[in-house]
């Protein structure tokens, strides 16, 4: 193969390489931005960065599920909350309605006597249960209503359902060393026997405040005493003055004398100890007491006062 020498010049005998190429003017600087062609650098040449990203990293899955969760247990709780409301303020209309109703209308039994039957029921004894005849206010005597007030709660006209002066004296006897005795007034005692459960605690002792408000402010005085003469306990299975009185002394409430009054109301405290067939002499020490406090109250006046 013939080898080739590099042409040494073009046909017009002119050297290709010889030539020069003729300048080309560049702008001194870019356009609108003032900065020297020469001195363009990295960071000029990125003159758009890319747009940054949020400061705020995203939430992480777990903390969007504990969140979640703990805006359900909030919500839950309000729910209960407010459930918990509603039922206690239907409660404490329900029961103003119920003791506005009694008002009126004669109980045809009590807390107190459906426990002593239902615990009869258990025994597997026959009914009747128990013994309980309702006499109305107008022939309930007037021995009866004052030997209920001497020995049961003397200050029965003047207080609001609960009497401060007794819980005083109670709280100092012992504080001294004394025991530890009640207070109760026959407003809160007509309370317990109707309404309320067996028992002790912070909660029945509420339950109870709260009706005995209410029957004080809805029930006039005889009314209250009426009740509570009707469904007090006087033996294991005798309530009410009228079945009290047929069954020991055989004839109505009615024709009750004074010392016959004072016999019933004595055996209130302990209607299980006391026995009104055989009277002990504790038991006729109590009567005579209620006499003479009945006396001393001023009589059949001090019932003016209801």
């Amino acid at each position: 193969m013939p080898i080739h020498d590099p042409p040494s010049a073009c046909r017009d005998g002119s050297d290709p390489l010889s030539e020069t190429l003729e300048p080309v003017d560049l702008p001194e600087s870019i356009e609108g931005e003032g900065v020297p062609l020469g001195e363009l650098s990295t960071e000029a040449a990125v003159a758009d960065p890319e747009p940054e990203m949020a400061s705020d990293p995203l939430p992480e899955r777990g903390d969007g599920i504990l969140a979640g969760r703990l805006g359900l247990w909030a919500r839950l709780l309000v729910w209960i909350w407010r459930g918990a409301v509603a039922m206690l303020v239907f409660l404490m209309l329900s029961s103003l309605l119920l003791v506005g109703i009694l008002r009126w209308v004669d109980p045809p039994a009590s807390a107190f006597m459906l426990r002593h039957a239902y615990n009869v029921w258990r025994l597997d004894q026959h009914p009747p249960y128990y013994q309980h005849v309702w006499i109305p206010w107008e022939r309930i005597p007037a021995s009866m209503r004052l030997a209920a007030i001497a020995g049961e709660d003397q200050r029965f006209p003047d207080h609001l359902g609960f009497d401060l002066i007794e819980i005083r004296h109670a709280v100092t006897d012992y504080v001294q060393g004394g025991r530890l005795r009640g207070a109760s007034t026959i407003s809160q005692q007509t309370v317990k026997n109707l309404f309320l459960w067996p028992g002790s605690g912070w909660w029945r002792k509420l339950v109870e405040t709260w009706f005995t408000l209410a029957v004080e402010s809805l029930w006039p005085k005889e009314r209250i005493l009426e009740v509570y003469l009707n469904i007090a306990q006087f033996s294991p299975s005798t309530y009410g003055i009228e079945a009290t009185s047929r069954r020991y002394f055989h004839h109505s409430a009615t024709e009750l004398t004074p010392e016959e009054s004072a016999l019933l109301i004595g055996v209130l405290p302990a209607p299980g100890i006391y026995q009104l067939d055989r009277p002990s002499e504790r038991l006729r020490w109590r009567a005579d007491w209620i006499l003479d406090q009945s006396r001393r109250l001023g009589g059949k006046r001090y019932l003016n006062r209801l």
